[in-house]
């Protein structure tokens, strides 16, 4: 199972509230999911999809509960990508219209609604209900292994842009990208995720985001200490290189034995712990050095090798 798979699941089980909360979910639900179908004045019908088991479930115990409506319930299964679908139906009936003006699908007026029934989010955990919703019918959240992705498809700015001023009541910043006919409401960071899934009630999914983002972030200290270490490496390894590079020049130059006693003893640690660093030839040295006293033998030496290199 996916992981919007998983959110939906567990999202479709959060117990509403109050009594509206679930009128703000099914709202949401029908506006992002449902196609309206007119065949006269005031007579509808309406089809849903989804291919979440729990949220067609949840639409058509909706339904059932809040307007006693008739449902007719098919199951598909996709030949492309071999899962199935659910598609609900709401045939034509005496009181659909009063049902899909009350979810602010259609207006007063009888024309669609393009935003939001402010009625149906006036109180914070409505609207909380009505995102659930939202992200039940349409949205997307990826593996959270991966980079944080998150989405809710619509068909209209205006639905889009209700969207993002919901989520801006918890200072949730969502952004609408277009895309061909559609509207995209979008979060990229980590945070703003984690805010919405547990501002909606997906706490288990919010859970499971936090552990991984830990996870993620152990794991890049890790990488970049392991980086540093290499570099610093690399580092002491060419130094290493120059510095040999520097003693023969200057042992074949004086010999060995024409060269002061600490630049000797130096010598001696440097060829016998070629990759050590300055640090560790000091703490092997007899009696020990510090780190500075054996960077001055360096200097010291590599300076006699620019007076031999510039004769």
């Amino acid at each position: 199972m996916s992981f919007t798979a998983e959110v939906k699941d567990e999202l479709a089980r959060v117990a509403p509230d109050c009594p509206a909360c679930e009128k703000a979910t099914l709202a949401a639900l029908v506006r992002i999911e449902g196609t309206l179908f007119v065949s006269g004045p005031n007579r509808y019908r309406v089809e849903i999809a989804t291919d979440a088991p729990a949220v067609a479930r949840l639409v058509v115990r909706l339904l059932h509960s809040l307007y006693e409506l008739k449902t007719n319930l098919t199951m598909r299964r996709s030949v492309l990508h071999k899962t199935p679908n659910y598609l609900i139906e709401v045939p034509a009936q005496a009181h659909l219209a009063e049902a899909l003006r009350d979810m602010g699908v259609l207006s007063a007026e009888g024309g669609l609604e393009l935003g939001i029934k402010e009625s149906l989010v006036a109180k914070p955990c409505c609207a909380a209900a009505y995102l659930r919703g939202a992200f039940l019918g349409s949205g997307f959240i990826s593996n959270p292994k991966s980079d944080f992705h998150f989405e809710i498809t619509v068909e209209s700015d205006a639905l889009a842009e209700g969207l993002v001023a919901l989520m801006a009541r918890k200072d949730i910043a969502a952004r609408i990208m277009q895309r061909r006919n559609s509207y995209m409401v979008y979060l990229k960071s980590g945070n703003a995720i984690l805010e919405f899934l547990a501002f909606t009630g997906a706490h288990q999914a919010a859970l499971s985001m936090e552990e991984e983002r830990v996870v993620k972030s152990v794991r890049n200290d890790v990488n970049r200490m392991i980086n540093a270490e290499i570099a610093n490496q690399q580092k002491a390894s060419n130094a290493a290189v120059e510095q040999i590079y520097a003693i023969r020049t200057v042992v074949e130059h004086y010999g060995m034995e024409n060269l002061p006693p600490a630049l000797q003893d130096f010598i001696r640690l440097r060829v016998l712990h070629p990759e050590a660093s300055l640090k560790e030839l000091g703490e092997r040295a007899n009696p020990p050095l510090s780190k500075s006293a054996v960077y001055h033998r360096v200097r010291r030496i590599e300076q006699m090798m620019r007076e031999i290199e510039g004769k």
